[in-house]
């Protein structure tokens, strides 16, 4: 089995897929929707860091469990 096929997308992740994430609440799924849909995919963890909320640690705590298809 591909370990990347049980990560959350997040460049195409609805927000409540998102919010099954540690951590990551409606409020914050919603800005990372929102963030994705003005600015474009993530593409990468460091991309995701400039969303409200988002920290170091945050993104430390997501990297194992998320990836990014940047479409």
């Amino acid at each position: 089995m591909d370990p990347s096929s049980s990560k959350v997308d997040v460049d195409r992740a609805s927000a409540a897929e998102l919010e099954a994430l540690p951590r990551i609440g409606r409020t914050l799924a919603a800005r990372i929707v929102a963030n994705r849909d003005s600015a474009g995919p993530f593409g990468s963890l460091e991309r995701l860091g400039r969303v409200k909320g988002i920290g170091p640690a945050m993104l430390a705590l997501l990297a194992p469990l998320v990836t990014f298809s940047g479409r």
